[in-house]
Formats: structure tokens, C-alpha cells, sequence
């Protein structure tokens, strides 16, 4: 859903250690960096459709920090977020929209025991709709984050005169085999966990509740999918190059180069960003959904006369 990225810059930085032997007897700290069915059910009655756009979240939560040195330059933590911000609103606001409404009418299609289906339908549908911006988004923040260009528009201007209006869209299919099944597998982990801790409950949840509910299935499908995010990362950064023919070029050359375990790489810093952006998002997500609700006036009261 996937959340601002978060780029470590630690290039030409430097740290000093204490010394015992040092006249002046300062000493400083040296900083280290290292780097009772199968699915719940409930009856779809007690969510009540609605429509809003969806605010205040775009984390892909991603930390790119690059090697040598140890001191965190504060600059570089917030490379690529202006072009990260225009593009989060609008797709995030296309998302819900295409989201909740399928989930609602894939619900009342599919039996109880089978909602966990209706759940991944629906998130991979709003991932479909909410691409053609996410796409263009994340091009330009990986861009961005690898000192590329010095400015969100100066990056839309360049590339689409040296690569075309294409160049937008570099890695589309590599983004939609990570996203498609993150946003998929994000919200049907979250819906059902939410729903089997409802029914053990017996109540709604609070706040607290669906943010770490939220945390445990960001941080999780962040970890299945961290092989897909390498591959469309690689693909979204190398630009005019084309190192890489595709999707399956890209898994041979890095499993060929660097090993196995390359496709593996920042899955730490990606689990602990995706688990907190996930707590975040979800926790204000319902809130928000919670207070339209109650805002909603009463159809059945409105057409009254």
C-alpha cells in the first residue's frame, strides 16, 4: 500500500571514536550503524458502505542507506518526498475508493467462510486502479533517492525527454507483481485478523487494537514480499541502461551476480518501516471510517418524509 520513504545518506560522513591517549581528554562516542474455519467470518451487515477519500498516508517505507561512513545526514531521510507527497494523496484517494466499495459488494457475493477471498479481490483491485499514479510516484522517488535529479519536476521534465512518456512507467509490470499482492495480501491479513479478534471479543475494536493489528500484517507481508520490492526497485532506477531485459533478466542477473540472499536485501529496515506505517495507517484509517460513519445521516431516516 502500500507507505514517505526514508533514504539514509551517509555518503561522505564521518565519525570519530574516543582515544585513551588523547591529550585534550575528550572522548567521544562512536556511532555504529548495522545496517474453527479456515477463514473468519462475519456477516457484512455490520460494516455499512460509504465513500470517502483516503488522507494522511504514504509510506512505501523503504530505507536505502548506502555504505562507508556512520553519521545519518538528516537531508538525505527525506530525499524524493516532495514527489512522493504529490503523488501519495491521489492514489491513496483512488485506492479506498476502488477498495471499499468492492469489498462491500464482493462481501454479499461470497459465502462467510469464503470473505478472505472478497478481501484479496478488493485489494488487488484498488492496487490495479491506484497504479497509473503509483507508478509514475515511485519512479520518480527512486530517482530522486539515488541523486538523480534534484527536484520532482525537474525529474518528470527529464525523463520523459530522454526516455518518453514510457519512462513514467519504467518497472510497471515488476510494480504491479510487488504491489498487487502486497495490497492484496496487506488488507486480507489485516480484515481477517480484525474480524476473528472481533468475534473473540465481542465487541468493536479500540484504537490501540487496530493499530497493532495493523503493525503485524504490514510487517509481515512486507517480509513476503521484499524479493519483489529488489526487483522492482533495480528495475525502476536503472533507467535509460537497461541493465536489466525484464522481469525474469532482473531475478537471473542478481541471483547470478550476488547470490540468493540479494533478493533479500533491507528486509529488516523494510518489515520494521512497513510494521509502523501499517499501525499508522490502519489505526487512522478506521478512526476515519469510524467517524464518517457516525456523520453518515441515516438512509432509511431520509427518506422519510
Amino acid at each position: 500500500m502500500g507507505p514517505f520513504a526514508l533514504a539514509l545518506d551517509t555518503k561522505n560522513s564521518s565519525v570519530a571514536s574516543s582515544s585513551a591517549s588523547d591529550a585534550s581528554g575528550r572522548k567521544m562516542d562512536s556511532l555504529q550503524m548495522v545496517p474453527k474455519k479456515f477463514f473468519a467470518s462475519i456477516n457484512n451487515e455490520e460494516e455499512k458502505p460509504f465513500d470517502f477519500l483516503r488522507i494522511l498516508f504514504g509510506m512505501s517505507a523503504e530505507i536505502n542507506a548506502a555504505r562507508g561512513g556512520g553519521q545519518i545526514v538528516l537531508k538525505g531521510l527525506y530525499s524524493g518526498l516532495a514527489g512522493n507527497l504529490a503523488g501519495v494523496l491521489p492514489a491513496s484517494a483512488i485506492f479506498v475508493g476502488v477498495y471499499e466499495p468492492a469489498k462491500q459488494k464482493l462481501l454479499k457475493m461470497f459465502p462467510e467462510n469464503l470473505s478472505a477471498v472478497a478481501h484479496l479481490s478488493a485489494g488487488a483491485l484498488g492496487g490495479i486502479a491506484a497504479s497509473f499514479v503509483r507508478v509514475p510516484t515511485e519512479v520518480i522517488k527512486q530517482r530522486m533517492q539515488t541523486r538523480q535529479f534534484a527536484s520532482a519536476p525537474d525529474a518528470v521534465r527529464l525523463i520523459v525527454s530522454k526516455e518518453g512518456f514510457k519512462g513514467l512507467y519504467a518497472g510497471y509490470r515488476s510494480f504491479l507483481l510487488r504491489d498487487l499482492p502486497f495490497d492484496a495480501i496487506q488488507f486480507c491479513i489485516y480484515e481477517q485478523l480484525r474480524i476473528g479478534y472481533k468475534l473473540a471479543a465481542k465487541r468493536e475494536l479500540n484504537d490501540p487494537e487496530n493499530a497493532v493489528i495493523g503493525a503485524f500484517a504490514g510487517a509481515l507481508t512486507g517480509a513476503i514480499t521484499t524479493p519483489l520490492d529488489v526487483i522492482k526497485t533495480r528495475l525502476m532506477i536503472q533507467g535509460s541502461a537497461n541493465q536489466y531485459k525484464g522481469i525474469v533478466d532482473c531475478v537471473k542477473t542478481i541471483v547470478a551476480e550476488e547470490g540468493p540472499p540479494a533478493l533479500l536485501k533491507g528486509i529488516g529496515p523494510r518489515v520494521l518501516w512497513i510494521g509502523i506505517g501499517g499501525s499508522i495507517f490502519f489505526g487512522v484509517l478506521e478512526r476515519t471510517k469510524r467517524s464518517l460513519a457516525q456523520n453518515l445521516p441515516d438512509n432509511a431516516t431520509s427518506k422519510k418524509d
